[in-house]
């Protein structure tokens, strides 16, 4: 099973939302600097999370989005069965018993289910309050425990990779043999 873009991101989101106080709408637009999805995605995705009442929203100048609930009451299955329909590895692994012909008699469908049941349990037991507290660290300014916002995390693994060799200068890479 791949998970969509949409998916991930809502993930991302939500627990970008989970980090902030309840009381304090987040913009999309500071949604979008701490997750790096775009503020017109963000919107698309806000948009299923509201009305399965994970989040909640405020129009106006001092509006935002937040969580509807604890994040410790929403689980990385929820997000998934959500934003992908259901988590099944196969198409035949859904209840929608036209999807595929062979459903009744195919050998690998109840592997491929009981697989799908195994992924949804593991998923379930991930909820967005493991993973703030997972990434949760102590700020050596202030000396509070906080957790880092989406964007830093990926600052830190970026800057944690190999430097890349300087190239020679006046070699573009243009034109030359491989």
């Amino acid at each position: 099973m791949k998970l969509s873009a949409k998916t991930r991101y809502a993930a991302r989101i939500l627990l970008d939302l989970a980090r902030h106080d309840k009381a304090v709408p987040v913009p999309a637009t500071r949604l979008s600097q701490h997750t790096g999805v775009s503020v017109q995605f963000i919107e698309q995705i806000l948009k299923p999370l509201k009305q399965a009442g994970f989040t909640a929203s405020t129009r106006g100048a001092g509006g935002g989005h937040c969580l509807a609930r604890r994040p410790s009451e929403i689980t990385l299955a929820d997000v998934v069965c959500l934003m992908e329909g259901g988590i099944h590895l196969t198409l035949c692994g859904s209840e929608d018993k036209t999807i595929c012909d062979s459903r009744d008699f195919c050998v690998t469908r109840a592997a491929w289910v009981k697989v799908s049941e195994c992924l949804t349990k593991e998923l379930s037991n991930i909820t967005l309050q493991d993973l703030l507290d997972e990434y949760r660290v102590v700020n050596s300014k202030t000396g509070k425990s906080e957790v880092f916002p989406v964007c830093r995390l990926r600052m830190i693994s970026a800057s944690a990779r190999a430097p890349r060799p300087a190239r020679s200068p006046g070699k573009t890479g243009v034109g030359r043999g491989a």
